[in-house]
């Protein structure tokens, strides 16, 4: 074979290795920056959903311990904070927000707590 085929064929195959080295590090570099931001935005989306969630929760549970007649819209968006949670978490965090909706309604039915009483359960942590 001749020298000059050889160091062509030589010089084509580093090329080629080269370039498809050079595709395939920037489709993992953007593989992986594209991983890390779907990763950061369902955080993000959780930890929204998890802030309302507890926003909604405190205020269905205040209501409850001071009325008997449950605030039916205000439970309809707790209910659909925990339909969203069965979406986007994890089984324990699903059962967690269940007990807590469940324990709301409940609390309805429980004797009303005046002032003084809301100070000792707030106390009391």
């Amino acid at each position: 074979m001749n020298s000059s085929i050889t160091s062509a064929l030589a010089a084509l195959a580093g090329t080629i290795t080269g370039g498809l080295t050079s595709i395939l590090t920037s489709w993992l570099t953007q593989h992986v920056q594209a991983t890390a931001q779907w990763h950061a935005q369902d955080k993000l989306q959780r930890q929204e959903l998890y802030r309302e969630f507890i926003e909604r929760a405190s205020t269905c549970y205040i209501d409850a311990l001071q009325h008997d007649k449950a605030d039916i819209p205000a439970l309809v968006e707790l209910y659909v904070r925990v339909g969203r949670i069965r979406i986007l978490s994890s089984p324990k965090t699903i059962e967690s927000a269940e007990l807590v909706a469940r324990t709301i309604v409940d609390t309805y039915l429980k004797p009303n707590k005046t002032f003084l009483e809301l100070r000792e359960i707030a106390n009391s942590g």
